[in-house]
């Protein structure tokens, strides 16, 4: 899972890179509620939020699955106004306040450092974000998740291709997105989205 993230958290630098980002900065972003500056520094968090994890000792608590790991997020559950949500906000726009090529810098610094620490690090060893325990290829899969997601909403604002995903990276935020859209609207609602669009739901959004 090490592999796959690294590969997710370099097209997000990449993505920062572009010229097309910066020359929107300061506009609404494609998600109302964010800024694109806002929504840039929610995506470069995600990578900073696993530096901070490495950084912090091992926990001896019981890793949670990933179903338990969302169902424990206050986030997932609560509408785009919670208090929890405005600060995830928030924090997009301190950690881009500096400005987008301080901030693609940060995490093309930060992803050098990781790609050495998680060379030695075992994918079963139990991390702690947020308060919930869970495995660090489990969190890394998150991450990878937040990304993509993330990476087609700023590419979108900023009126450019979505970057292409490797088959590694895809496949499992894929499968990670259907066993969350399960979660939230139950087995045939997902089934029927994906072969049956005359019976599905309007929408089987997973977060």
């Amino acid at each position: 899972m090490s592999r796959a993230y690294l590969q997710a958290a370099q097209a997000a630098v990449e993505l920062l890179r572009d010229p097309a980002v910066s020359a929107v900065w300061d506009r609404p972003s494609a998600l109302p509620e964010f800024s694109v500056r806002g929504l840039a520094g929610h995506l470069g968090s995600q990578v900073l939020n696993v530096s901070r994890v490495l950084a912090k000792e091992p926990t001896a608590e019981r890793p949670l699955s990933l179903t338990e790991f969302y169902a424990a997020a206050e986030a997932f559950h609560t509408g785009t106004d919670s208090d929890v949500n405005v600060r995830i906000r928030d924090f997009g726009e301190e950690f881009a306040a500096r400005g987008i090529e301080a901030l693609a810098a940060e995490l093309a610094s930060a992803v050098d450092e990781q790609r050495t620490a998680l060379s030695a690090e075992d994918g079963d060893r139990v991390v702690s974000f947020g308060g919930r325990p869970v495995r660090l290829a489990d969190f890394l899969l998150t991450r990878m998740m937040e990304i993509a997601v993330h990476s087609d909403d700023l590419a979108h604002s900023a009126g450019i291709e979505t970057p292409e995903l490797p088959e590694e990276v895809l496949d499992p935020v894929l499968a990670l997105l259907a066993k969350l859209a399960v979660v939230r609207h139950g087995q045939t609602a997902v089934l029927r989205a994906l072969s049956r669009a005359e019976r599905a739901p309007s929408t089987i959004a997973a977060i």
